[in-house]
Parts: C-alpha cells; structure tokens; sequence
C-alpha cells in the first residue's frame, strides 16, 4: 500500500495517463477500443507495479481483474442538475483508517436511464468529482461495497460529452473496485444512499 512516494506519484501519473487513452480513444476509435485498452492497461499496472492494491499472493496478478465484456447500452450520457446547498444532505463526511476524515460536498444528481446519481465534490485541497455506484450485483457478482465509477483526484475521469460540457460520460462498462476491495489495509469511501441503483449493473469489474 503506498503511503507517498515517487513510486506512488508514478502510479498515479499512469492512471491520469490511461484515462487521458480512454477518452482519446473512446472519440477517435471507438467506446468499444477504449474499453479494450482500459482492461489491457489496468491488468499491466495492477500484476506488476511496487503500489498496486493486490496483495502479493493475490491470483488476478497472474490472470487479470474479471471485467464483464464491453455493453454499448451502458454508456450514458447524463444532464447534471446542480446540487441545493439547503438540502439535507448536502454534506457527507467519511472517516477512513488511512485518510482520517474525507469530507465530500454534493456537486449534482446526474439523471439516467438506471436512476439517478449523487455526484460528489472532494472538499479537501484541489478537489475532485468522486462518482461511487452501489447497485443489483453488488454483494453477488460485483464487490459488496460498490464500485467508484469517477474519482478525478486520482485520474479516473471519463470527460464530457463533446460540444456539450453539462453533460458528463457516464460508461459503467468502467466501474472498477476501491483499493478495499483488495486489501483490508485500505478503508475507502463507499457509495452513499443517494449513490444506490435498484437495478443490477452486470458491466465493469466483477467479483
């Protein structure tokens, strides 16, 4: 687990890299490619790089984080209405065993086909948009706390829809596992009530 280094800052200069690929690809090949490279890129830095989240002894370094194939249906793009500050709500706070308090402001809802969407705004230095879906498989075929769709702070953006910056990407065939999903060394953030789907998402990385 890394705990800041130079080896951490390169890994998260990888991840911002690979995402930067995705949206690259996504808009001059195809959803389909980016998702191709998306699965590629993430088994090489997870089985060999000194700060991925798998345990030393853990089988996906050798055979590859289980992904659902790629589902063309599930790349949304979704409107975000502004979050009311009065809300209830509006502010979440989360305490974890390796960042002590993260607090979290709601930035939107994000309408879609499946539910809507609380979009979260990391309060702490920088920022960042923080997107965690619980939905139907969780717990069965998908990890039990849920999965982050975005998380910017550390690279994981999927852009907006081009000519239309209100409107963000939205792809679950890109919901991946928290670093807890790994390693009980990690305490992560986990989708709150606003961030629950009542359908199953069989699309993303998989239990």
């Amino acid at each position: 687990m890394g705990t800041g280094s130079l080896s951490l800052l390169d890994y998260r200069r990888r991840v911002a890299q690979l995402y930067a690929d995705v949206r690259r690809t996504a808009a001059q090949e195809s959803p389909r490619a980016a998702h191709d490279l998306w699965r590629a890129a993430r088994d090489e830095l997870y089985a060999t790089h000194p700060d991925t989240p798998l345990l030393p002894d853990d089988p996906r370094r050798r055979t590859g984080l289980p992904v659902a194939p790629y589902d063309p249906d599930l790349r949304l793009a979704a409107a975000v209405e502004p979050a009311d500050p009065t809300e209830p709500g509006h502010e979440l706070r989360v305490t974890t065993g390796t960042d002590g308090e993260v607090v979290f402001t709601r930035l939107g809802r994000a309408a879609t086909p499946l539910g809507t969407l609380d979009l979260w705004w990391l309060s702490g230095y920088g920022g960042g948009v923080w997107l965690p879906v619980r939905d139907g498989s969780s717990g069965t075929s998908s990890y039990g706390g849920g999965r982050y769709l975005l998380d910017t702070v550390k690279g994981a953006d999927l852009g907006a829809v081009p000519g239309s910056p209100q409107q963000l990407v939205l792809d679950l065939n890109f919901l991946y596992n928290p670093s807890c999903a790994y390693d009980p060394g990690w305490a992560c953030p986990l989708a709150p009530p606003g961030n629950r789907l009542g359908v199953a998402v069989e699309a993303g990385e998989l239990a």
